[in-house]
């Protein structure tokens, strides 16, 4: 696929912890995505992550003094997108899951005005080679299913956190984004607030180092809290 040099394009990556990480997807988005601007966004991480991030002198880097979650850090993302006129956003996982060569299967459909926001799926074309943890394929077939039939439409992997945006959806969602573990959640505002969303399959690897914050008796606990947002956001009227 070509790329389209005119719109400007910016990979928002949030990273909590990842200092073991950061090198690795450094190369790969250097070496795959070289026509995409990055933003590294550090959660007030308790390792040395944002001492790695002080050395990319060629890349912004912002640090929150606080701790805010994916969603609260992913906002910040669009807010900064939108007030530097990035016309496409990608949301790109600082843990090293997310592969770099496959950003250009999320652009095609925001190029060609086909969506306003598009979700790589690990499960779409159903030969993916993603294994993840038990517990955690059990949250990603519930919200699956829960999204799917709030909304009426067929979603594969709503928990999916690789993304692109066009320029109507950083607008909304740098107002407008869910807290905590925000990617089923968003499924439904999409839907509610007529953002033209589609899946298109995509690989993805294991985590490369590090340890996840959702494991154990916190992946239930996830799953309940993140439940009761999606219903209220059910509930909720479309935002103007």
């Amino acid at each position: 696929m070509r790329h389209n040099t005119v719109l400007k394009t910016l990979i928002i990556i949030p990273l909590y912890n990842e200092e073991e990480n950061i090198d690795f997807i450094l190369n790969d988005l250097k070496e795959n995505s070289n026509f995409c601007d990055l933003l590294f966004i550090d959660d007030n991480s308790t390792d040395n992550t944002y001492g790695k991030l002080l050395g990319l002198t060629n890349f912004p880097v912002l640090h929150l003094s606080v701790n805010l979650g994916i969603g609260g850090t992913v906002q910040l993302g669009f807010k900064y997108a939108k007030e530097k006129n990035y016309d496409i956003a990608v949301q790109y996982d600082g843990d090293g899951q997310h592969v770099a060569a496959e950003i250009t299967k999320l652009l095609k459909p925001i190029f060609e005005d086909k969506a306003d926001v598009v979700v790589g799926s690990r499960f779409l074309s159903g030969n993916s080679e993603y294994k993840g943890l038990k517990t955690r394929k059990i949250g990603i077939i519930f919200f699956q299913l829960l999204n799917s039939i709030l909304i009426g439409k067929r979603i594969t992997d709503s928990t999916s956190g690789f993304r692109a945006y066009n320029l109507k959806a950083i607008s909304f969602l740098s107002d407008n984004y869910p807290s905590d573990y925000p990617e089923p959640e968003a499924i439904i505002l999409f839907h509610k607030n007529n953002l033209r969303f589609l899946e298109v399959p995509v690989e993805m690897r294991l985590r490369l180092k590090g340890k996840s914050s959702i494991l154990g008796i916190l992946s239930f606990y996830y799953m309940l809290k993140v439940t009761i947002s999606i219903f209220f956001s059910n509930l909720q009227k479309i935002k103007n």
